[in-house]
């Protein structure tokens, strides 16, 4: 069943959709199998959004987004989706795509630029729409933070 979204048009749906599939250590690839079952599980929702053409790039399994560690799968993301090719970007939670504030910065930039829509389970979210660029500015600062939080102060 096709489902209709406001932010998705026939500009996103012409152009493939990646999936991104990552996990930060090969102990959590071998360990937390559920984990990779459910961002997989993503391809029903773009589907079910009206995406025929869907690719999944999981190159990243096992390699960390916090930087410093060469990620080709999501180097050639960005890459197609700086040439237009992309529709849309999914992960089962937006904070798999970068665990640093430049990787994630660049790709919300470079989404705006070419109206590429970024999917998770819950949410589309359209770049060029002002409100949804200020909720991933919000959500990359809170994802930076979340180490720290419960941790006492001096």
């Amino acid at each position: 069943m096709i489902m209709k979204h406001e932010k998705i048009g026939p500009q996103h749906l012409e152009r493939r959709a990646i999936l991104y599939v990552r996990q930060s250590s090969a102990h959590q690839v071998l360990h937390n199998r559920e984990s990779s079952a459910l961002q997989y599980a993503m391809r029903e929702r773009l589907a079910d959004l009206g995406w025929s053409r869907i690719e999944t790039v999981d190159d990243d399994l096992g390699r960390s987004a916090a930087g410093g560690v060469a990620r080709e799968g999501f180097d050639r993301m960005i890459a197609d989706v700086c040439l237009g090719k992309v529709g849309a970007v999914a992960a089962r939670e937006v904070s798999r795509f970068a665990r640093n504030s430049r990787d994630w910065q660049h790709l919300i930039e470079m989404c705006r630029v070419v109206d590429t829509v970024l999917i998770d389970q819950e949410t589309v979210y359209a770049p060029r729409d002002g409100n949804d660029r200020l909720l991933l500015g919000l959500l990359c600062g809170v994802r930076h933070k979340r180490p720290y939080v419960g941790q006492p102060t001096m």
